[in-house]
């Protein structure tokens, strides 16, 4: 019985960590319910979708979103959106609804829709940027007519079982709960009004729910050894190594290889690391006042783009960070004492876009930092990030002690080795003698 306590302790303790970003300690997405007028048999609800993730969006093919409601209600018309399947609407003889089933799931519109089919922010096919790239991009929106449901603040039962997909999964969504109505302002900003109604849901995203391998690996190298660290073999799972591709493959050739698949199964070049992203830190020159790092991001992924990717890296110098030459910045400072973490990502129009694997399938910029003479070193990998993401996915890092070293420290190494040995030998010769 203890035992069987301790088990589900552990497990509920875990569900609650792995949920928890400590580089972005209060992302979330926010899913927002705004009644703004009452039906003779429901309400009409603007739904409003903030990703409140510092670096982590929601790409290509877009969000899903689902809920299950709590009586017998019907959509009767949704705005900027629409479901995925309507059900059995056969009871209703004269308009017929949108969608009659009692979990629907809903998705977003396709740019380039019918002017009447739009709502603000809406038909951006499920695309959210995250909220510390572009605050504009990051919130999506659709209205949404209900029937058969209460028509008062006392008679609204609210939808339950949210459930979110991001294109895949990883996001858990709380219970919807009723908070103060939200206020909005007239075009003029003269006027306040209010929703009738407002309840939130919050989703966050848990790695370990998303995926059992990471999705990007980390390798390292430097000015002052000849060694490249490589990513750990099968970093990222090898369970695709049977089905990966050589980079002189002739298959690549052949027309439709690319094509994505409904099932979003990827198809990676052959490499021992088997991970459709590597990033590579290169410590490229020291100077006397400030030393430079190559940033180099490659896609082994013959069937996915990345857009507005994001890759957050956490170091103690980047509180001094001089120049970044081709890639965006901005510094992510969740622990206001605590300055140690940036995110890069790509400049609008130049290279946001990560390209399949290839020869264009690579973006790469350099860094120029500021020493802290205090705590500047070359010394014991130093000189490496701590943690690395993309596109909110941990990279696994190489073993520590397989970082490049610095030349003295192999001297050193070495000679220690060559007077134990010589010791050794020396011990045992007279202990023969």
């Amino acid at each position: 019985m203890r035992f069987s306590v301790a088990v589900l302790f552990l497990a509920v303790f875990s569900s609650c960590v792995v949920a928890y970003d400590p580089l972005d300690p209060t992302g979330n997405i926010t899913i927002k319910w705004d009644v703004m007028s009452w039906t003779p048999d429901g309400y009409v609800a603007v739904v409003t979708m903030n990703n409140f993730q510092m670096y982590r969006h929601i790409m290509s093919p877009g969000w899903t979103l689902g809920w299950t409601w709590a009586k017998k209600e019907v959509i009767w018309t949704v705005v900027g959106a629409q479901t995925t399947e309507q059900g059995d609407c056969s009871k209703f003889k004269g308009n017929v609804p949108h969608c009659c089933k009692k979990n629907p799931t809903v998705v977003d519109l396709l740019p380039g829709v019918p002017y009447n089919q739009q709502f603000s922010n809406c038909c951006k096919g499920g695309v959210l940027s995250a909220w510390g790239q572009d605050p504009q991009a990051s919130v999506s929106q659709f209205q949404v007519s209900v029937g058969q449901a209460g028509t008062s603040n006392k008679t609204v039962k609210l939808p339950k079982n949210f459930t979110l997909l991001g294109p895949g999964p990883g996001y858990t969504c709380g219970p919807a709960k009723i908070v103060p109505p939200t206020n909005f302002l007239t075009p003029d900003r003269r006027r306040k009004t209010q929703s009738l109604m407002t309840w939130n849901v919050t989703c966050t995203y848990s790695q370990f729910l998303a995926r059992k391998h990471p999705s990007c690996c980390v390798s390292f190298s430097s000015f002052y050894n000849e060694t490249i660290t490589p990513c750990p073999s099968c970093a990222c799972g090898c369970e695709n190594k049977n089905k990966c591709i050589k980079s002189d493959s002739k298959l690549l050739s052949v027309v439709g290889i690319n094509t994505p698949r409904k099932d979003n199964a990827p198809l990676l070049q052959c490499t021992h690391h088997m991970c459709p992203v590597r990033v590579h830190w290169h410590v490229k020159v020291n100077y006397k006042d400030y030393w430079r790092v190559k940033i180099a991001i490659t896609n082994f992924n013959y069937r996915l783009n990345y857009t507005q990717w994001t890759l957050v890296v956490q170091h103690p110098n980047l509180n001094n960070v001089t120049q970044v030459f081709s890639f965006d910045y901005k510094p992510l400072v969740p622990y206001q004492s605590i300055n140690d973490t940036g995110m890069f990502y790509g400049m609008k129009f130049y290279n946001d876009l990560l390209m399949e694997a290839g020869s264009h399938g690579n973006v790469q910029s350099e860094v120029l930092l500021e020493k802290d003479k205090d705590t500047f070193t070359l010394k014991q990998g130093w000189a490496f990030p701590r943690k690395v993401y993309f596109n909110g996915e941990e990279c696994m890092l190489p073993p520590p002690d397989s970082y490049p070293f610095l030349p003295n420290s192999a001297h050193q190494g070495q000679a220690f080795i060559s007077i134990l040995i010589f010791s050794l030998l020396t011990l045992s010769l007279v202990v023969m003698w």
